[in-house]
């Protein structure tokens, strides 16, 4: 058996079908670079009828995140490039979703700062798939009807999160003021096509009469003048006379 597992009670059939009352099909991302602890733990969760993914690039976990949109994350700390700490912060600058550290490193500081950190667990390893199970279902009982949820948009690296109006791009955020949180949704939900100068005026003023024509581009000016603050150049296209895109 693994260091990282312990076996099943005897007597048990490790491949009967678990049944569970849940009627939505849950999904748990799988941050363990340890390939047999993850292929293990990603076999039984996928009996329980869990969507079950395990991270395969370690630098870009937060994208991988991104694309999956899981309701709960195994983290574990001891990772490649960055640890299960870093990864945690990234997940909470976007995510409420509830996580549980998994890891070999559980003396008293690091259950203390995986807690400190946004964790809403820690087991032990090694550790039984059972108990996991158990502990994870909890989890989700107390977390959903689905607080937890991813809530962001996200382009080429931009991250756009819903619910608190704010930025996100290679750990720097910004704070965003109302007009340019508009701005940004509505052109991150229509990435690659030309957005119109007129919808975008009923975005923000609930209409396209009697406003200034320049008070967009006022606007839009500003934004590209905060975006290039952090970094972020050449985000927002203009097609004239026409409106505005991201290519």
């Amino acid at each position: 058996m693994h260091r990282g597992l312990t076996p099943l009670p005897k007597g048990s059939d490790p491949y009967a079908t678990p049944t569970r009352s849940e009627e939505i099909m849950y999904k748990i991302l799988i941050v363990e670079d340890d390939l047999t602890i993850a292929k293990t733990i990603e076999a039984h969760l996928t009996k329980w009828d869990y969507d079950v993914r395990c991270i395969k690039d370690f630098k870009n976990v937060q994208e991988e995140f991104i694309a999956f949109e899981p309701q709960l994350v195994l983290m574990d700390i001891l990772l490649p490039f960055y640890n299960g700490f870093h990864w945690c912060t990234q997940i909470r600058a976007i995510s409420k979703v509830p996580m549980i550290f998994l890891s070999s490193a559980s003396d008293n500081m690091n259950i203390v700062m995986a807690m400190n950190m946004g964790g809403d667990d820690f087991i032990e390893k090694p550790f039984d798939l059972n108990v996991l199970t158990a502990k994870i279902q909890a989890l989700l009982r107390r977390t959903y009807s689905f607080q937890g949820q991813l809530n962001v948009l996200e382009y080429k690296g931009v991250i756009l999160n819903l619910n608190d109006a704010s930025l996100t791009y290679e750990g720097k955020k910004l704070e965003l003021t109302k007009n340019d949180f508009k701005i940004l949704q509505l052109l991150m939900e229509n990435a690659g096509k030309i957005v119109k100068r007129e919808r975008i005026m009923e975005r923000l003023w609930e209409s396209d009469e009697f406003i200034d024509d320049n008070t967009l581009t006022v606007n839009i000016t500003r934004l590209r003048r905060k975006l290039e603050g952090i970094g972020i150049a050449d985000f927002i296209s203009t097609k004239k006379g026409i409106g505005y895109l991201l290519e």
